[in-house]
């Protein structure tokens, strides 16, 4: 098992074998500075020219390109005088497992490189140390996250990406050839959550890749996402939702900002606020009375009944403003405006909610219908058929009351950091973008 840069005070005056990137060669006069590099930090390695028994170490580390890799019998020491760490390297011997090329840009220094660029050259980009905090940032908040669902013993089940039938939403999905006939990519697993809860299990949670075929080019849309799934039963109604996703959220935050709090806001300039509970709530026709009275804006005709990016960040705003929240639950919304497995209650209104944080939708969230007759009424009035007869199989047989969401781990991170989704995504894919 490889030894890390923030491993190495564990083994002051042991020899270990140390390997990574070539970060900086000083070529001194009386001595030879390599600067080693891995995914926690960087690492001075120690050359003594006056020393007979180094002359070969020399020779081959002269040859050496920067960002090529080595490989390296060493003993680790302790000295105040280093700035990293206080601790160098005294190599015996020195293999270079690889050899770098010219690199096509400065990665430490992206100011002026076209973010195409940087995505052209992925791999490179992201030896970056900020890039690389994001990405370490993001599986702090996952994996909080993930810790929390287990606690409270939810099952984590991994659902198909190819599924047979092309209706989920509104949302346009990708055709794939299957054998001799199509199949499409899953746009979410929110019908395999629920199958999951009808075969009896009953909390459930997946983190994995949807696909939706949106020709939008924003700061925060993308062609493939990884989404934060679950689902649970035998709920009174969707507040028991909201609850959930409040406790989820205050661990996910409460444990980054425990482990990376300081880093975020040196490197990003972004506090991470824990929220506490409840989190403010409104109905969205409150919310548009709010929003004309406060800031003079009215939502746009074809809007009413939902919201759109201007509506999200004005009520973010509100919240800050009048709840001194980041996060505002907005409920009430027309079920015109949602999928057809949302609940509704005895007078039709649609028993769900959005998430806003920092100025955008993070989170749908619902009770679901879960009666077979129910479903069948909600998907004739949505003109859907033959597309949802095996979904509606699931709930011939009983199924508990229910719900659940799905938050876009993607924008999640985006949104904490400050960032786009180009630049918080590992690899983006857009409209435009296929490769690397």
């Amino acid at each position: 098992m490889k030894i890390c840069v923030n491993e190495l005070k564990n083994h002051v005056g042991e020899k270990i074998i140390f390997s990574g990137f070539v970060d900086a060669i000083r070529d001194k006069k009386w001595v030879m500075f390599v600067i080693l590099r891995d995914a926690t930090g960087k690492v001075q390695m120690t050359i003594e020219k006056s020393d007979e028994n180094n002359k070969e170490l020399l020779e081959r580390m002269s040859n050496v390109t920067v960002e090529s890799t080595i490989r390296a019998e060493v003993e680790v020491l302790e000295n105040t005088s280093v700035k990293l760490g206080g601790i160098e390297l005294i190599p015996s011997k020195i293999d270079i497992t690889s050899s770098a090329e010219p690199l096509p840009f400065d990665f430490n220094n992206l100011a002026g490189v076209n973010i195409d660029t940087r995505m052209d050259f992925r791999w490179l980009d992201l030896r970056n140390e900020k890039n690389m905090l994001v990405r370490q940032i993001e599986s702090c908040l996952v994996q909080a996250m993930r810790q929390f669902l287990y606690d409270n013993h939810f099952t984590e089940i991994h659902t198909p990406k190819l599924i047979g039938t092309a209706s989920e939403s509104g949302s346009s999905v990708f055709e794939v050839k299957y054998f001799d006939r199509l199949a499409y990519l899953a746009q979410s697993p929110q019908f395999y959550k629920q199958m999951a809860l009808a075969g009896g299990l009953d909390k459930v949670f997946e983190v994995a890749p949807c696909f939706r075929a949106e020709n939008s080019n924003t700061n925060r849309h993308a062609t493939e996402f990884t989404s934060f799934d679950l689902e649970f039963s035998y709920i009174d109604s969707y507040e028991d939702v909201m609850n959930l996703e409040e406790d989820l959220l205050i661990a996910g935050l409460s444990k980054v900002k425990d482990e990376y709090g300081d880093k975020i806001l040196e490197v990003f300039g972004k506090e991470v606020i824990v929220p506490t509970k409840p989190f403010p709530r409104i109905k969205l026709k409150d919310l548009y009375e709010k929003l004309h009275e406060k800031y003079g804006f009215s939502i746009p005709t074809e809007d009413i009944g939902d919201m759109n990016a201007e509506a999200e960040k004005l009520t973010y705003r509100l919240a800050l403003e009048e709840y001194n929240s980041e996060f505002m639950f907005v409920v009430d919304y027309a079920a015109t405006k949602r999928p057809f497995y949302h609940m509704r209650d005895e007078n039709g209104k649609l028993q769900g909610y959005d998430l806003i944080w920092r100025g955008t939708e993070i989170t749908s969230g619902a009770q679901r219908e879960h009666r077979y007759e129910e479903l069948c009424k909600n998907a004739k009035e949505k003109g859907l058929g033959e597309d949802v007869k095996f979904y509606l199989q699931f709930f011939k047989y009983g199924c508990p009351p229910h719900g659940g969401f799905a938050i876009g781990v993607d924008r999640l991170t985006m949104l904490l950091l400050g960032l786009t989704i180009k630049e918080t995504q590992f690899l983006f894919r857009g409209p435009n973008r296929l490769d690397p």
